[in-house]
């Protein structure tokens, strides 16, 4: 079982919609979180509107704060945007994804990055099998 932590910004678009795929895509075989360095007070309206259209609910989500417990929790940290801020912890695998953030982005945009997300996370998931 491998421990997969999704990090951005505010942990509100990229790292949600990761997470979210990813759980679908992985089901029990491994486990996955999302942090973010500057959390939001919430998941951005337009993500939670782009993932419901994949029937996956994120709207009780709430943005969470990266912390050194996750970032040790973590076999695999994907990081999305977040720079310098993300900390970097020995014997981790890191990997890195360009990804534009959906923050004020119209919905077209939103479900291209979602879509671009979820071939990312199934490829992890088939990678980890």
């Amino acid at each position: 079982m491998t421990n997969v932590l999704f990090v951005c910004l505010q942990n509100a678009g990229r790292s949600q919609m990761s997470q979210a795929l990813f759980e679908q895509a992985a089901g029990e075989k491994h486990h996955a979180r999302s942090a973010g360095t500057q959390p939001a007070e919430h998941v951005h309206p337009v993500v939670v509107e782009a993932m419901r259209e994949l029937d996956i609910d994120i709207s009780e989500r709430v943005p969470q704060p990266l912390t050194d417990e996750l970032a040790q929790w973590a076999d695999i940290v994907v990081t999305m945007g977040c720079g310098d801020a993300c900390p970097y912890i020995p014997g981790r695998r890191y990997i890195d994804w360009d990804l534009p953030d959906p923050a004020g982005k119209p919905i077209e945009q939103v479900r291209a990055v979602r879509d671009e997300i979820n071939a990312r996370v199934a490829a992890l998931a088939s990678d980890l099998h």
